[in-house]
């Protein structure tokens, strides 16, 4: 049997899985976070597009990064390939305990709460046990094939986008121009760009997880940069066009307020203004779903890479004999995320243990810097301008990390304090472990040298 994941993806799952993590539940609400932000319209549309181009510069970094070492794991493989082995466990260590499990179950109640909209008797441990079923029905289609998983993605994800398109269009057809002219009022008049780009960025992170499946993908050279890119300028002309048509439906001084801009900017669109909470919470349980289904296949991936290093349980670098998938790795994650399913307030501690992550985020672009000095590191893709560019996705990255940091600074550093303490104990434990392994195999095979010419 293989211990091996092979190459079976093209660019169009490529493009699904980065596209269908990036548009997720935020879109409903952010529209009218950036709008207050921002204070005008024209600064809140600027800082949508604004938002977009500040990612382009990191999926840039990892194009390149992600084409010289075509292997699953992310940025795991990236720091330690730049020497920083500890922090590449730590990311691994986080992403496992704190982030990717509760994130599967924070999407899957997400879900849940729409349905109970349109069904009240899936609320309480009705929709806890919806939550968990949904989990393990994606998770039965990306457990048994990762190509029938590829096609559950791009389906889901061509899907997700309809509804959206569908308010652009509508949106364009019916909107005020007089909505753009609009000016605060002295008292009120507030304005900030850097705000409303601030409040963009979370919406624009995603594109990222198919480095996790780096390894999957054939002709990875030519795919991963290509849908890296093509992903960003997707997200960012579906985001500014979303905004674009949000303002000039609905007022502005009534898109500041709103809490729910989305379904209410629909409200405002003849034929749909009936049905504006059904549309919005069908569109919302079909782009979340899209969202649970990618993680579900990506995430397993850097614990598989880990354990295939020595640096995890060995268990997860299994591959199934027959599925060819990470299968040991999906079913430990999922069944974490489905414990995790039965208790609540698990957003904040996501958002806690989110600083670690976006710190090492900040060491993945980094590394960069250390792996072009290797001798085995020959990407297909090269950035332009490689250095500007690297320091432009260290200062998006950078920014990320500084508003989590004020968004809860205590709670932040006693997370990273958790996260080491617990981790770097354990990452010293299987390193030694490894590396006695990595010396008896080397001294077994040099003796079996011996052998062969003494025969």
């Amino acid at each position: 049997m293989s211990n091996d994941l092979t190459r079976k993806l093209g660019f169009w799952p490529a493009l699904a899985i980065a596209v269908g993590t990036t548009i997720g539940s935020g879109i409903f609400v952010s529209s009218g976070e950036v709008a207050r932000a921002a204070g005008t319209p024209s600064i809140s549309i600027l800082a949508w597009i604004i938002g977009g181009l500040i990612a382009i510069p990191q999926v840039m970094v990892l194009a390149e990064l992600s084409t010289a070492y075509p292997q699953n794991g992310s940025g795991y493989v990236y720091l330690n390939k730049a020497g920083w082995r500890p922090l590449g466990f730590l990311y691994g260590w986080a992403t496992f305990w704190a982030l990717d499990p509760p994130s599967i179950a924070i999407m899957a109640l997400a879900v849940v709460s729409y349905v109970a909209t349109f069904l009240p008797f899936f609320s309480g441990m009705p929709g806890k046990l919806l939550g968990i079923a949904l989990i393990l029905i994606i998770t039965s289609i990306h457990y048994r094939s990762v190509k029938e998983g590829a096609l559950f993605q791009v389906i889901i994800t061509a899907v997700k986008i309809i509804p959206f398109l569908i308010v652009i269009i509508l949106g364009m057809m019916y909107m005020n121009p007089g909505h753009f002219a609009y000016t605060p009022a002295a008292a009120e008049a507030k304005t900030s760009l850097i705000g409303g780009v601030s409040a963009t960025t979370w919406a624009y992170t995603g594109m990222a997880a198919i480095c996790f499946m780096a390894g999957e993908f054939k002709n990875p050279g030519k795919v991963l940069p290509k849908a890296l890119i093509s992903s960003v300028l997707i997200v960012l002309g579906l985001y500014t066009l979303l905004a674009i048509c949000v303002i000039g439906l609905m007022p502005f001084e009534d898109l500041i307020k709103s809490n729910a801009a989305l379904s209410d900017a629909v409200t405002y669109i003849p034929g749909l203004s009936d049905i504006a909470s059904s549309f919005v919470g069908v569109t919302a349980i079909i782009v979340i779903l899209g969202s649970l289904s990618s993680c579900i296949m990506f995430q397993p991936r850097l614990e598989y890479a880990m354990a295939k290093d020595g640096l995890f349980f060995q268990r997860f670098a299994k591959v199934h004999p027959k599925y060819e998938t990470p299968s040991f790795s999906i079913i430990v994650q999922v069944t974490y995320a489905c414990v995790l399913v039965m208790f609540s307030n698990l957003t904040a501690l996501l958002g806690y243990f989110t600083l670690i992550q976006l710190v090492i985020n900040i060491m993945d672009f980094a590394a960069v810097y250390k792996c072009r000095k290797r001798d085995d590191y020959h990407p297909v893709y090269r950035m332009p301008v490689w250095r500007l560019t690297t320091i432009l996705a260290i200062i998006g990255a950078a920014w990320l990390a500084w508003g989590t940091f004020t968004w809860a600074p205590v709670e932040g550093m006693i997370a990273a304090f958790i996260v080491i303490a617990t981790g770097l104990p354990v990452y010293h434990y299987w390193e030694k472990k490894y590396r006695y392994k990595e010396k008896e195999y080397g001294l077994e095979e040099k003796e079996h040298q011996i052998n062969d010419l003494a025969e």
